[in-house]
């Protein structure tokens, strides 16, 4: 009689990879990033250990919006203060901060626990083309528009 093999946190193997978001839509490429963020692309994965891999994005000034996403969709945050509930559309913030707007969409997708919060660690985003970690070798990997 065969037992599943559990994997323990000392064996697991992170690999690193690059993805190009430019002209994609952000909801794929940001469910694509979630999936290789949890592990879920490999057979070892378990829903109790964080077993997912480094993602580099890169060109997320670039990515598009489906429909009247661009003047329809507001992030909301709220300061703490009375009255202090501030809107953002979506233009707004792909001008000045599409890094974070792309950190919003992955980390909505992933677990809202401490194994979320350790997961989206492992996100590294750039509005540009230049990232600062060539060192690690990262993958390209292609997602379908």
């Amino acid at each position: 009689m065969n037992a599943t093999h559990i994997v323990k946190a000392s064996e697991i193997q992170r690999a690193w990879y690059l993805i190009d978001a430019e002209g994609l839509t952000l909801g794929r490429v940001a469910s694509e990033v979630a999936k290789i963020l949890k592990g879920k692309n490999k057979p070892t994965y378990s829903t109790n250990i964080d077993c997912g891999d480094y993602v580099i994005v890169v060109n997320v000034d670039k990515i598009k919006l489906t429909g009247d996403k661009l003047n329809q969709k507001l992030y909301r945050h709220h300061t703490g203060f009375p009255g202090g509930l501030k809107e953002v559309k979506a233009k707004d913030m792909l001008q000045r901060k599409p890094e974070r707007m792309f950190e919003l969409a992955v980390k909505g997708m992933l677990p809202k626990n401490s194994l979320g919060r350790e997961m989206i660690k492992k996100l590294k985003v750039y509005a540009g083309s230049e990232h600062d970690q060539a060192a690690q070798k990262p993958e390209k990997i292609t997602i379908k528009a």
